[in-house]
């Protein structure tokens, strides 16, 4: 089978893993039990060996549709063939509709709605990244598949023929009939497992709708583009690891940011970064309860502080350090992507921004959610002290470069934002603080910024200090108040962006780059996509420099709907797209969703009544 573009692939999800499931039937990316479990179907980074679980139509070449059943995460794909219509309901059962005894499934419902299809099913586990071998059996109630680490059970009630690698079965649906498949763990002494009957599947898909509408009622956005920041508050949720609250930033690992090169990067872990977007997004929509368990993976993050009071920059979802980063040279690769990668060897790098994107995750918390605890502030006090001490250094940047560590303007401003953060948290509380040294470094940051990020030749804020080239990071600056938008320098710095890349710019059809790495060597090979997050930054820029400059409001407007036009057909978005509208990079990606919700909360109140 051809790989399918990325953008063509939806996904289920339980809060604990995800299935990517694509239009044409199969599910090409499944990790067990985990986000950051060792794959079971990996068909996106192999297609031969990475193992896949397909129900498609057999015969005929029907034309696909997929859609979510409204207001949930219950995803439908449906074939159109000529001789009949169907329909594939995939979900993996929460709440109440959850099995009993933490054996999560994976629910797979194949209908015909229109007269009669012949269907091919095909359930090929490859366990570990197909590194592992197993033993099938079929059995009265389906299959039985046995690896050394793991086992899982398939139910149906159609006859299964065994081949190499897997199970498959020729079945034939007239109108109203139905065939459901149900994958899960076996149990802890391996035995497989009883039928399930489809009474208990149709009661698990209402309580399972019933449980993802209940839950999106709690959204308090009620402005425009009301249906895209409820998916993308939907798609936040999947994306939460419900045991600790992390939410990681993709589902996926090595989907690549330039077809055929080596951009290719494990994404299934939470970085700190991503804590201050997240709680805001949260918080502004609503969803209070998300925002506090986030809060507590950030705390015990907080209480886990590098000897000398230091932070990693991301973690792995249950909170472990050590994310070591190791190639899958049996793999492929997505289209021949290569290298495969699992693990993050970013995770040692020093990026100096995640300190401010932290203290003003935890300020808006302290503000919009709840007081945070003494015992937080002394090790934030600790974290901060360190700032103080170490905010000079060179890094290797929110982009985590691995060309060098530069003295980068977006690390620095960050460095400002946490002293000032931790300033304002301190006098808002009053708690103790080294306020005088803190204040005193927050303002020599920032006129070290204005003096040596500013280049009076490009007329712009630049990547790094002494550099000619831009970087989309910088358009964070008025968002995080450092500088009005409308100071002289933020609107310049806005025009240079806004400039096409031949000219020096970041700005392509409206799309924008994060920076132009013909201009900004990042120690790898090949090009990359736009920056999805980095077009929603430049709508927030241009919508807060709009509130006094109609044109810029306007201009902020067209963007952010033509960056709507380049989700995918359920409204997802991968980590960047390609010059023709692809989605590249692995996906979906939060950060972007993220981006979404709060430049769409922040136009529509700029906006105004409509």
């Amino acid at each position: 089978m051809p790989y399918a573009p990325i953008e063509n692939y939806g996904l289920v999800g339980d809060m604990h893993t995800v299935a990517l499931v694509g239009m044409h039937g199969s599910i090409d990316w499944f990790c067990y039990p985990h986000f950051d479990s060792p794959s079971v179907f990996a068909a996106l980074l192999d297609s031969q060996k990475g193992g896949h679980f397909r129900i498609v139509p057999a015969n005929d070449k029907p034309r696909h549709k997929q859609f979510y059943w409204p207001d949930t995460n219950v995803l439908v794909t449906r074939f159109l063939a000529p001789d009949g219509v169907g329909e594939l309901t995939d979900f993996m059962p929460v709440g109440r509709g959850a099995p009993r005894g933490g054996r999560r499934q994976l629910v797979r419902r194949v209908s015909a709605v229109r007269g009669s299809l012949r269907f091919r099913m095909e359930c090929c586990p490859a366990f570990n990244y197909a590194r592992d071998r197993h033993e099938t059996h079929i059995t009265s109630q389906g299959a039985c598949f046995h690896s050394a680490a793991l086992g899982l059970g398939l139910s149906t009630k159609v006859p299964l023929e065994r081949f190499e690698r897997g199970v498959s079965s020729d079945f034939t649906l007239e109108e109203g009939q139905s065939e459901t498949f149900v994958l899960e763990e076996l149990g802890s002494s391996g035995e497989c497992h009883t039928a399930v009957s489809e009474d208990e599947i149709e009661q698990r898909f209402e309580l399972t709708v019933e449980w993802w509408r209940r839950w999106l009622s709690q959204s308090a956005y009620r402005g425009r583009w009301r249906e895209m920041v409820r998916r993308s508050a939907l798609v936040l949720k999947l994306l939460t690891f419900e045991p600790t609250g992390a939410i990681v930033a993709a589902p996926t690992c090595s989907l690549p940011e330039g077809i055929g090169g080596e951009r290719n990067w494990d994404y299934r872990y939470t970085w700190i970064r991503d804590a201050a977007f997240t709680l805001y997004g949260l918080l502004r929509i609503g969803f209070i309860e998300e925002a506090e368990a986030f809060m507590s993976w950030i705390d015990a993050r907080c209480h886990e502080l590098e000897p000398d009071g230091s932070l990693q920059i991301m973690y792995g979802i249950d909170g472990r350090h050590e994310l070591t980063e190791e190639t899958l040279d049996h793999f492929e690769g997505y289209q021949g992507s290569r290298p495969v990668r699992i693990g993050n060897g970013a995770y040692n790098q020093l990026q100096l921004d995640i300190y401010g994107e932290l203290m003003d995750s935890v300020y808006l918390y302290n503000k919009y959610g709840s007081p945070i605890s003494f015992d937080l502030w002394v090790h934030l006090r600790r974290l901060l002290d360190w700032v103080a001490h170490h905010w000079q250094q060179p890094d290797e940047g929110i982009w985590e470069v691995r060309g060098g560590r530069q003295q980068f303007v977006y690390s620095k401003l960050m460095c400002w934002v946490a002293l000032d953060r931790g300033l304002r948290l301190a006098d808002r509380r009053s708690f103790p603080a080294e306020r005088n040294r803190w204040l005193q470094t927050r303002d020599t940051i920032y006129e070290q910024i204005m003096r040596e990020g500013w280049n009076p030749r490009r007329r712009a804020f630049t990547q790094y200090y002494g550099a000619d080239s831009l970087d989309a990071a910088n358009l964070m600056m008025p968002l995080v108040f450092f500088l009005s938008p409308t100071d002289g320098r933020m609107l310049k710095t806005l025009d240079a962006t806004l400039q096409p890349p031949p000219r020096g710019g970041l700005v392509s059809n409206s799309l924008v780059y994060r920076y132009n790495v013909s201009e900004s060597p990042d120690g790898l090979a090949g090009d990359e996509g736009t920056f999805n997050i980095c077009t929603f930054w430049l709508v927030e820029a241009l919508t807060r420099a709009g509130r006094v400059d109609p044109k810029r409001l306007n201009q902020a407007r067209l963007i952010f709907e033509q960056m709507l036009g380049y989700a995918n057909h359920l409204g997802l978005y991968a980590e960047q797209t390609g010059c023709c509208g692809e989605a590249l990079g692995n996906n979906p990606q939060a950060f972007t969703h993220l981006a979404l919700i709060s430049a769409a909360f922040n136009l529509d109140r700029a906006l105004g009544t409509s």
